[in-house]
């Protein structure tokens, strides 16, 4: 058993609370940037946890998750929001529901690919993801340096 299937409750839990602390930014950078919040909360609790994955790796996982999410759950994100006013605060409340348990579904994934891979990092895994999307530490210092 591996370092996450000990810990894959733990882990979506405490990035949970990362959320709940940051969820401007990582809308903010979902929106502006398509960063995967999941995946931007996995390199938070992972720098939190000491354990590094290369820029190489990042791209793997970036890579895994898109493929699913761009079939299945960015469509139904922009569904949900297209749906927003012609919809009564009850049913959109149930779209809401259904997109955090496609959500929950991307973090399963997301942990399978992470147990496939290695430890070969070496520096801030924040700054490693947002790199893919061209970003630097400088573009979001709040979220960088308290993570690191």
């Amino acid at each position: 058993m591996t370092f996450f299937n000990k810990l894959d409750g733990q882990l979506w839990q405490d990035c949970d609370d990362i959320y709940l602390k940051h969820q401007q930014i990582c809308l903010e950078l979902q929106d502006k940037h398509q960063v995967n919040v999941n995946l931007l909360l996995l390199a938070t609790w992972l720098n939190k946890q000491s354990h590094f994955l290369s820029l190489e790796q990042w791209q793997v996982l970036q890579q895994d998750t898109f493929k699913w999410e761009s079939r299945v759950l960015l469509p139904y994100r922009k569904l949900r929001r297209l749906s927003k006013s012609c919809l009564a605060a009850d049913e959109y409340q149930q779209m809401l529901d259904v997109e955090l348990m496609l959500e929950r579904k991307s973090q399963k994934l997301i942990l399978h690919s992470l147990n496939q891979l290695s430890w070969h990092g070496e520096s801030c895994n924040l700054a490693s993801y947002l790199s893919l999307f061209n970003l630097s530490e400088s573009d979001y210092p709040m979220l960088i340096n308290e993570y690191i």
